[in-house]
C-alpha cells in the first residue's frame, strides 16, 4: 500500500469572518479531504478545535442561534481590557463536549496566541483546551486578554494570522491555508447599505458604552470614524501585512481566500453568510485541491 500524504490545514483569524471555516471543513469532507493535522488562530482555533474533537455540527448549531441581542448581552460594561470577557466561549466548548485537554482530541491540533508582554508567538498543542482556545481568540479591544501560564495572552492573529508554520511543524506534506480576511481587489470594506444595517445593532448598545466608544459624536463638523470602524480597519491592515510576510517564507500549497465585502470581525450573528462563503471557497479550488491530494471525483 502506498504512502498516504499527511494533509495539514491552517485556519486563519478573522473574527466573525472565521465562521467560514465551518463551510470549508464541510466541503473538504464532501470531496474526501481529511486533514491529518490542523492549526488555528483566533476564530480558526475555535472552529478547528471543534472539528478536531468531532463537534463541528454542534458548533454550527450554536453559531446559528447567535443574534445581535445575544451578542450584545456578552458585553462587559466595565470595559476592562476589552468589550467582551468571553467566558461564554469556555462554557460553549464544554457544553458541546470538546475534551478538556488538547491531548484528548481526535486529531493533532495547535492553537496560536500572542504573549502580550514579549510579543512572542505561543503555540498550544497540549494542556488545557479551553484557556488555549480562549487565549487565541482574544481580539485586542474586543475581548479581554487572558492570564494563562504566567502570561497575558492576546489573539494569535497579531503575529501569525494564518498559522501555516504550526502545520509545517507537525510534518504536514500538503498544506491548505484558509484566509478569512481576504477581500476583493479594489473594494472598500463596507458599503453604505451595510453601514446602515450594521447601525441597527450598534443602536442597541447601552448609552454609556456608546458614548465611551464615540458612536454618537462628530469632530470639527465631520463625522469621525467610530470605535468599531477604526478597530475593523486596523485589524484588516495589520493582519494582511503580516500574512503576506509569513506566506513569503512559509508558502502553503493551496490558499483559500474569502471574498467578504462587508462582514466585520464583530458581526458574529451573521454566521450563515460566512459558512456559505466557506463552501464557495472550496468549490472554487476543488480541482486544485483534488490534484494536490490525488483525489478522484466521486
Amino acid at each position: 500500500m502506498g504512502h498516504e500524504p499527511v494533509i495539514g490545514l491552517a485556519l486563519g483569524s478573522g473574527g466573525a469572518r472565521g465562521w467560514c471555516h465551518i463551510g470549508v471543513l464541510e466541503e473538504l469532507d464532501r470531496i474526501g479531504v481529511r486533514p491529518g493535522v490542523i492549526a488555528g488562530t483566533s476564530m480558526g482555533a475555535l472552529v478547528g478545535v471543534a472539528w478536531a474533537s468531532g463537534k463541528l455540527d454542534a458548533l454550527k448549531q450554536w453559531v446559528g442561534e447567535l443574534t445581535p441581542r445575544r451578542f450584545l448581552g456578552l458585553i462587559d460594561p466595565r470595559f476592562k481590557g476589552g468589550l467582551v470577557e468571553a467566558q461564554e466561549i469556555t462554557r460553549m466548548l464544554a457544553d458541546i463536549g470538546v475534551p478538556e485537554r488538547l491531548e484528548d482530541l481526535d486529531f493533532p491540533f495547535t492553537a496560536v496566541a500572542t504573549d502580550m508582554r514579549t510579543g512572542r508567538e505561543i503555540w498550544f498543542d497540549e494542556g488545557p483546551t479551553y484557556p488555549a482556545v480562549r487565549a487565541s481568540v482574544g481580539i485586542p479591544g474586543v475581548m479581554t486578554p487572558l492570564w494563562h501560564e504566567g502570561m497575558w495572552l492576546l489573539d494569535g492573529g497579531l503575529v501569525n494570522p494564518v498559522p501555516v508554520s504550526a502545520v509545517f511543524a507537525k510534518r504536514a506534506e500538503f498544506i491548505i491555508a484558509v484566509n478569512p480576511n481576504a477581500k476583493r481587489p479594489g473594494r472598500a470594506w463596507k458599503d453604505e447599505a451595510r453601514e446602515d444595517e450594521a447601525g441597527s445593532w450598534l443602536e442597541m448598545l447601552p448609552p454609556a458604552i456608546s458614548e465611551a466608544l464615540g458612536l454618537n459624536g462628530s469632530e470639527a463638523g465631520r463625522d469621525a470614524p467610530n470605535y468599531f470602524t477604526v478597530l475593523n480597519a486596523s485589524i484588516d491592515i495589520m493582519t494582511e501585512q503580516i500574512r503576506r510576510a509569513r506566506f513569503a517564507g512559509e508558502p502553503p500549497h493551496v490558499v483559500l481566500d474569502a471574498a467578504f465585502d462587508d462582514l466585520t470581525v464583530l458581526e458574529l450573528f451573521r454566521g450563515d453568510e460566512a459558512i456559505a462563503e466557506g463552501r464557495r471557497m472550496v468549490k472554487d479550488k476543488e480541482e486544485e485541491i483534488r490534484e494536490l491530494c490525488d483525489l478522484h471525483p466521486r
